[in-house]
């Protein structure tokens, strides 16, 4: 399944990497699992809906979740990785956490577009590249991050977020499952 395929929240289920899958694969498989994961649990939602935080003083919400992790995707795999542009895609100096800020005339369909661009860029500056093979960004201390590392990583922000994503859903209207 891609992120352009994304089922019904209530019926569906989505494939997992195969068990004796290579590292890369395997590293593939789950980020690719969990990006399809936090769509699949936005599906079949209005913009309404996307934009409900479970919690009245959160501002954690399905539609600030897509376009966080649009972020996410840019910064990694753009911005450290391949020493591209620190632009954010939402973001600004004024309110760098934009992301989770949206106003009445944002909707879910300018977040997936934009979500599935960064994905589609993520996927493209990653291709090609060993999983050894250093980023061009450093962090604080001047080291340079292995795309093994950003991958790892990435699987653990979708996977914490997902968990996020698993909570407000089922406070939205019940859905559950993975």
């Amino acid at each position: 399944m891609t992120t352009s395929e994304v089922p019904p929240a209530a019926t569906a289920r989505h494939d997992e990497p195969a068990l004796d899958a290579g590292e890369r694969d395997m590293l593939e498989g789950w980020l690719e699992h969990h990006r399809d994961t936090l769509l699949w649990k936005c599906s079949g939602l209005s913009d309404e809906q996307l934009k409900r935080a479970a919690v009245p003083t959160s501002a954690l919400t399905l539609l600030g979740l897509v376009r966080h992790l649009a972020e996410v995707e840019r910064w990694w795999f753009v911005s450290v990785f391949a020493g591209g542009t620190d632009e954010a895609v939402y973001g600004t100096d004024e309110d760098p956490d934009a992301d989770f800020h949206f106003g009445p005339d944002d909707t879910y369909a300018e977040a997936l577009a934009t979500f599935r661009r960064e994905v589609t860029a993520a996927r493209e500056h990653a291709a090609g590249h060993g999983l050894d093979e250093l980023s061009a960004g450093t962090a604080r201390n001047g080291q340079h991050f292995s795309l093994r590392w950003i991958y790892t990583h990435m699987i653990e922000e979708y996977a914490r977020h997902n968990g996020h994503a698993d909570l407000l859903r089922e406070a939205i209207d019940g859905a559950t499952g993975s």
